[in-house]
């Protein structure tokens, strides 16, 4: 059992940067590949990036590939998205997820955060 917690969320201008927290719970957060994913209103949940277990493969979507970047600290129980350069268009809740290995597919990820709202201005 994985509990997510995020954080980092907010309001802030087109061109500027936000990092997004996600803290988990449990002593099994090195086991779990990470994933990041975000929903717009009337819109599904699309995939943004996934992080391996150990923080050595990344994925990334091809909207936010160059301007946002996952790591985790398995120390601190934490993944972090660092998202630069923000965009109009990247205004959604953003959600932490976890699970035994990387996926892009948001329905194989069988742990959620609460999500995050992140809204950037034009």
């Amino acid at each position: 059992q994985v509990q997510l917690i995020e954080s980092g969320g907010g309001l802030v201008q087109a061109g500027g940067s936000l990092r997004l927290s996600c803290a988990a719970s449990g002593r099994t957060f090195s086991s779990y590949a990470m994933g990041w994913f975000r929903q717009a209103p009337g819109k599904e949940r699309d995939f943004v990036a996934t992080i391996s277990a150990s923080g050595g493969s990344t994925v990334y979507a091809d909207s936010v590939k160059g301007r946002f970047t996952i790591s985790r600290d398995n120390a601190k129980n934490t993944v972090y998205l660092q998202m630069n350069s923000l965009k109009p268009e990247d205004t959604a809740v953003y959600y932490c997820a976890a699970r035994p290995r990387r996926a892009m597919n948001p329905n194989e990820y069988a742990y959620w955060g609460q999500g995050t709202q992140v809204t950037v201005s034009s």
